[in-house]
């Protein structure tokens, strides 16, 4: 590797450096103790110690170029090299493109110079790709190098940055290098003799955490495969772990989440990940979630600046932030202001003339924003007027679809295009929340309620007064006291959509919901249906959904979402959430305040396996034990937590709590997000911790909670007795345990107000590991279950083997950008078929584990066991039927065994198999060998494939096929044992190859002589046994060519005699066809103890197993 040029004082280097190579300008040097027998002795491993704990490019590489000028003491450092292959390129390069050049120099200073500034084009040339979004190129240079030295990785395995720090062996630290690369955690140290090497896989990682103790001031632990590991003594511990916590959290989505892997583009590319982008995508992801922006914003630019508050008459300090399309501002504390102003509502953008370095935008509705002391004022609003220009160029005509100006304004506010669409569609989407239609407000009869609900609104009109109304309007600490009282009825459905966020997709997507009925209305699949079943259970006691009008949007809402997110479709919760959504809410906005929360407010909650509300269970459950610790100490299993709080999650509370209770909690997640339903978990706990320290059992409990919940009321709620859930109960002994929502929702923001979004998102993020990891561990277990009634292989020996199925499957996707194998990976299917292996990953698991991987033939042997195991001809296999051949292997009878190969030499597992290159043997390419896995032999498995594809319940269809999953079930128990007297004979060139392959099975036996023996006896005996029923030909040719064949391809005789049937195949074909059925194979090779001997003795598995899980990632390292 090249290096920028630096002095070296060649007089003190000497005792650390041997000079191997050197000219007139220049030296090759080989670091004292490499390569030597020994180490070196002493100075070798001090200088091997200090090669480890320093941080500079001399004492990493073993080898060295250094350029002199003659009568120079001074020398200049030029490249290094891992290894002496990669020197000696260097070595050459310099020798036949510079030397001849040195010469026509007059001086030994244009000399130097000359060779710097080639020097240094060759680093820029070489590391114009790979460095240049790295901080200190050169630095990272230097530890690329020595990670690449010290772990031999693929060159594909992208360094993302490294760290000096302590791993904590047992009581004892080893100062050394940790690096973060795409796919692994690797530490290196080497101490005065003692290297310790660690590579751990991102996506084993089931636990990381910072933690604290008596010894370990602060440190990062890792919980690999039930292995803990510590780190600690980092110059940066938060930004460390950050980056460790993206890393697991990206290969964790990569290989195991595909379906929020697949809506993520800016991770699809391992190569392109560095820390800045890491660090960059963190700020990103932060910023969106806070002003609830769209998850395609990226954050540009952060400037700290002033904002003026007119309101308040004052200016407050905080950040400008500013992406694509918004300028969002927060002051410091976060709560105190906020304003978001999307791009498409600015129509100037000024700056004073004064010295405030002040930034004025005006935007719609006649409102400016003063921004003051903003750094580089000037730069800025030129940027500002430039993505203004183009942005609300299209714009000036029409602003967002209308849910935030005053009634007076309103009309003016409509996008054309939207209400074209508006028009077009009018006859099927409602135009009006349901509660309207169904709940007008008759301001004639004014009841107490009514005027408290009249008194909010004033309330509310008040702010709009002072902090704007709209999308731009100021979000303060009393915009968050008046959505905790509760939010009129008139004013739900607006505020839910400024407050999600909803209002800027809605607004930048006209026409959209209208175009999304159209094309799914009619539809028929596996959404739709599960749609249709659960419209009359969403909210059936509310008039709205008794009648046609309510069904019917709610049904259009759900479609339409289904058909805009099919990676999601439809998941029960939706149908109760959206029909609240509907109650308070245009048809349209209902679609887009849908959107809001499923794909950002609560992430991963809505598909089949509910990852987002699991973490956010366990999330809860953290904050049981930091805030209600006696409640802990009380319950012995805190999975009650986890099953009573499901539907709290998944409903918004919408299912437990009465619906007029429901709509404030709604309220209140709209504004704080899943902060609201967490602080809201913490006060019901609270609220009833007497009773449930005081309960026996879970159900106990569960009784105790469901009561309480009955006896939530609202009573400041306006909706009519009839609708309300609460009011039911007349029973006026109870009415003193009632509980106001309100007071809930107020004291659960005074005890708990304290939790900050950035500790939840921490949270969520450390606990997103360990869901998905304990989801694959029930993955497994159910594997296991399955497939240890069919098997003979121990539960221990097929969890070790399961462990190594897996992971050859993911190191085939560690350095493959689009990996065939990933997309076949799918967690909604049956356990079985959720991993997948093809022939090139099985030939690799074959070589590792099989007993007879030492054949000359093994790759062949590989191929026919995987055609032999594909019994759809999908060219993948699961685990069941992989186990299944290494239980034969290992564990089955001499007839099993010999069944196995006998099946491996006869259609459809054998199949003629020729390498392009014959210098490779036997040995076939990747290409060659997945050309033979997908090769058809005969008619039958063609047809066999046909209907494999009819059969399979989930190939072919957007739908699985319940019904076709208990048949083929069926089918499967009813299979009766194979029968051999059914196995199809053996014709005599598949006869030759598995002679050939026992011949090869018993290379280097102890036995060796006595098994070659027992073959060729085997070999006449059949043949003379076939002889006997031939009549109408006369075989003796055939049988002394056979036999020829037979001895030629593999006796005890090294100088093997080229076979009749290899100079002219031909000659064979012209005698008559014989063949052999399995019985008489079995009954001769029977007749010799030596193969008896050969097939029945055990193997032992588990050194296999060991070995295989040392080996797996070594055999792809260059190490």
């Amino acid at each position: 590797m090249w290096l920028k040029p630096e002095e070296v004082l060649l007089k003190n280097a000497l005792k650390l450096w041997l000079m191997e190579r050197s000219n007139d300008y220049f030296v090759l040097q080989r670091r004292r103790g490499y390569g030597e027998e020994g180490g070196g002795g002493l100075t070798g491993l001090l200088v091997g110690t200090l090669d480890s704990v320093l941080d500079s490019t001399a004492k990493v590489a073993p080898f060295r170029i250094l350029h002199q000028t003659p009568d120079s003491q001074v020398y200049l450092s030029i490249a290094c090299g891992a290894n002496r292959e990669e020197i000696t390129k260097h070595w050459d390069w310099l020798e036949q493109n510079i030397m001849k050049t040195l010469s026509v120099f007059d001086s030994n200073e244009d000399i130097t110079n000359f060779v710097q500034g080639k020097i240094r084009g060759l680093i820029a040339e070489e590391g114009k790709h790979s460095f240049a979004k790295e901080d200190d190129p050169e630095k990272f240079r230097e530890a690329l190098l020595k990670f690449e030295k010290s772990f031999g990785l693929p060159e594909q395995e992208k360094l993302v940055t490294y760290y000096s720090c302590s791993y904590w062996k047992g009581r004892v630290p080893c100062q050394g290098w940790l690096y973060l690369s795409t796919n692994f955690l690797s530490f290196y140290s080497f101490l005065l003799g003692s290297e310790i090497k660690l590579i751990i896989s991102w996506d084993a990682v089931s636990k990381l955490e910072k933690t604290s103790n008596v010894i370990l001031t602060e440190s990062i632990h890792v919980c690999s495969q039930g292995e803990d590991y510590y780190f600690s003594m980092f110059l940066h511990i938060n930004q460390t772990y950050l980056l460790m916590e993206q890393l697991a959290n990206y290969a964790i989505r990569r290989l195991f989440d595909k379906e929020t892997f697949d809506n993520d583009p800016i991770l699809d590319d391992p190569l392109q990940i560095t820390k800045r982008g890491l660090e960059n995508r963190a700020h990103s992801e932060q910023f969106n979630a806070f002003f609830r922006l769209p998850k395609e914003e990226t954050l540009k630019e952060v400037h700290e600046c002033f904002l003026w508050v007119p309101f308040s008459h004052f200016n407050t300090h905080g950040k400008m932030c500013i992406s694509e399309n918004y300028i969002c501002f927060a002051s410091q504390d976060g709560n105190l202001c906020s304003v978001i102003i999307p791009l498409r509502e600015v129509l100037a953008v000024d700056k004073t003339n004064d010295s405030s370095k002040s930034v004025i935008i005006s935007i719609k509705g006649k409102t400016a924003f003063r921004f003051s002391e903003v750094k580089d004022s000037e730069q800025l609003v030129a940027k500002l007027r430039l993505k203004c220009g183009t942005a609300s160029a299209p714009c000036d005509i029409s602003a967002e679809v209308t849910i935030t100006s005053d009634s007076t304004g309103q009309s003016e506010n409509f996008d054309v295009q939207s209400l074209t669409c508006q028009k077009e569609c009018s006859k099927t989407v409602n135009t009006e929340a349901l509660m309207t239609v169904f709940h007008p407000q008759n301001l004639e009869t004014l009841n107490s309620k009514m005027l408290k609900e009249k008194m909010k609104e004033q309330s509310w009109n008040i702010l709009f007064s002072e902090c704007g109304r709209g999308v731009s309007m100021f979000r303060t600490k009393k915009t968050r006291d008046l959505v905790v009282r509760g939010i009129p009825e008139t004013l739900r459905g607006e505020l839910w959509m400024l407050f999600s966020g909803a209002v800027n997709d809605m607004a930048t997507n006209p026409g959209y919901y209208a175009e999304a009925v159209e094309k799914s209305l009619g539809t028929c699949n596996l959404a739709t249906e599960e749609i249709e079943r659960d419209l009359r259970r969403s909210l059936p006691e509310h008039p709205a959904f008794q009648s046609d009008t309510g069904i019917s949007a709610l049904r259009r809402v759900l479609t339409a979402y289904a058909y805009r997110n099919p990676k999601i479709g439809y998941c029960q919760a939706m149908n109760i959430l959206t029909s609240v959504l509907l109650l308070y809410a245009k048809e349209e906005e209902a679609f887009w305040l849908l959107v809001a929360v499923c794909e950002r407010m609560l992430p991963d909650y809505f598909n089949r396996r509910i990852i987002g509300a699991l973490v956010d269970q366990a999330v809860f459950e953290e904050l049981i034990r930091d805030h209600l610790p006696q409640l802990t100490e009380h319950m012995t299993d805190m999975t009650f937590f986890s099953s009573v709080s499901l539907s709290w999650f998944l409903t918004l509370f919408i299912s437990v709590l009465p619906i007029e209770s429901a709509v404030n909690v709604v309220d209140c997640f709209f504004y704080d997000g899943i902060k609201a339903i967490l602080q809201l978990g913490l006060a019901i706990l609270d609220y009833n911790l007497d009773k449930l320290l005081a309960c026996k059992d879970d159900a106990e409990a569960v009784t105790a909670l469901n009561r309480f919940f009955d006896n939530v009321t609202n009573k400041d709620s306006p909706l009519p007795s009839s609708v309300q859930q609460g009011s039911n109960e007349s029973d006026v002994k109870r009415s003193h345990s009632r509980v106001d929502i309100t007071d809930l929702i107020r004291e659960s923001n005074e005890k708990y107000g304290t939790i900050r979004y950035e500790d939840i998102h921490s949270m969520r993020c450390r606990n997103r590991l360990y869901v998905i990891q304990t989801l694959e561990e029930t993955t497994k277990q159910n594997v296991l279950r399955v497939v240890s009634q069919d098997v003979k292989l121990t539960l221990h020996e097929l969890d070790e083997l399961y462990v190594i199925f897996k992971k050859e499957l993911f190191l085939s996707c560690y350095w493959c950008l689009s990996c065939p194998v990933l997309k076949h990976h799918d967690p909604s299917l049956p356990y079985l078929e959720q991993y997948q292996i093809d022939c090139q990953q099985f030939r690799g698991l074959y070589h590792l584990l099989s007993p007879w991987a030492h054949s000359a033939n093994k790759d062949s042997l590989a191929l026919w066991t995987f055609r032999l195991l594909d019994e759809n001809s999908d060219c993948l296999i699961n685990f069941k039927e992989f186990s299944s051949a290494i239980d034969i292997m290992y564990n089955g009878s001499f007839t099993e065994k010999l069944k196995l190969l006998f099946k491996l030499h006869i259609p459809p597992a054998y199949t003629e198999v020729k390498s392009k290159d014959s210098s490779k043997g036997d040995e076939l390419s990747t290409e060659e060998l997945l050309y033979f896995s997908q090769l058809h032999v005969s008619k039958a498995t063609n047809e066999k494939e046909s209907n494999s594809g009819k059969n399979s319940p989930e190939k072919g269809k957007g739908k699985i096929d319940i019904q076709a999953y208990l048949s083929q079930w069926q089918d499967e128990l009813l299979k009766k044992e194979e029968n051999i007297k059914d196995l199809p004979r053996m014709n005599q060139a598949q006869f030759i190859q598995f002679s050939k392959t026992l011949y090869n099975l018993f290379h280097e036996d102890p036995e060796e002589e006595a098994l070659y023996q027992a073959i060729a006896v085997v070999t006449s005996l059949l043949l003379r046994m076939e002889e006997v029923g031939r009549k109408l030909h006369s075989p003796a040719s055939s049988a002394k060519a056979i036999a020829g064949t037979v001895c030629a391809s593999g006796g005890p005789s090294e100088s093997r005699a080229e076979s009749p049937l290899e100079k002219d195949p031909s000659s064979l074909r012209e005698e008559p066809q014989w063949s052999f059925a399995f019985e008489q194979i079995l009954a001769s090779l029977l007749n010799e103890p030596a193969l008896v001997r050969f097939f029945e003795k055990p193997v032992d598995l588990k050194a296999r197993l060991e070995n295989a899980k040392t080996s797996q990632l070594r055999c792809r390292t260059k190490m």
